[in-house]
């Protein structure tokens, strides 16, 4: 990796099947621009009141369109791919744990982003609840004991409140989202665009 180079900033949302299907890319792209990406979950909720946009599937029209991308862009791409029974979900659990698990380590932070986007996006598991990321953070080697407590602390909560602050004040407005040295590229199809941007050094 290039350390005299800023991380790149992957910007996400649990509940994004975009922001899942990039989860999957990512380590590849890390290892071809040979620069270290930063996994950085934030909440799609904020940013869209602040648009003022609804979810992109309450749409009239690009809503139906969006349901059969999703899985056409899995299938493009290879990746397994399971539209969940209940969506989209709140995902506060879900980022709060990342960043829980990413002070400890950050490895293993990635690893639970993982394991939490395929259990709901290929396995038909809803993470929108505490004890359902409880049980993927216990499947992915998590101290689940001391992540339930962790769930619970104000200065964990102030913590991911602050990670939404920072996408918000970024400009950040959909999942997922990649800056490069203060370039945006918005959504899982820019990121061979990202790529060639970082290898010719812009244009």
């Amino acid at each position: 990796m290039n350390a005299a180079k800023p991380p790149i900033d992957f910007y996400f949302d649990f509940s994004s099947p975009y922001g899942y299907i990039a989860s999957e890319l990512v380590d590849g792209f890390e290892q071809r621009v040979g620069r270290a990406v930063t996994w950085r979950p934030m909440l799609l909720g904020p940013i869209l009141k602040l648009t003022g946009q609804p979810p992109l599937i309450e749409i009239p029209i690009k809503g139906d369109y969006a349901r059969r991308d999703f899985a056409r862009s899995a299938r493009h791409h290879k990746i397994a791919y399971r539209h969940p029974e209940k969506f989209p979900i709140g995902t506060v659990a879900a980022m709060r744990a990342f960043y829980w698990t990413h002070d400890h380590d950050h490895g293993q932070a990635r690893a639970l982003a993982k394991a939490l986007f395929r259990a709901y996006f290929s396995q038909g598991h809803d993470i929108g609840s505490v004890p359902a990321v409880l049980e993927v953070a216990r499947g992915a080697g998590i101290d689940a004991a001391g992540l339930a407590a962790a769930l619970e602390d104000p200065a964990l909560k102030e913590r991911a409140k602050r990670e939404v602050d920072c996408a918000v004040a970024a400009r950040v407005f959909g999942s997922p989202y990649f800056i490069v040295d203060g370039e945006p590229f918005w959504g899982v199809d820019r990121m061979g665009m990202a790529e060639e941007w970082i290898r010719t050094g812009g244009w």
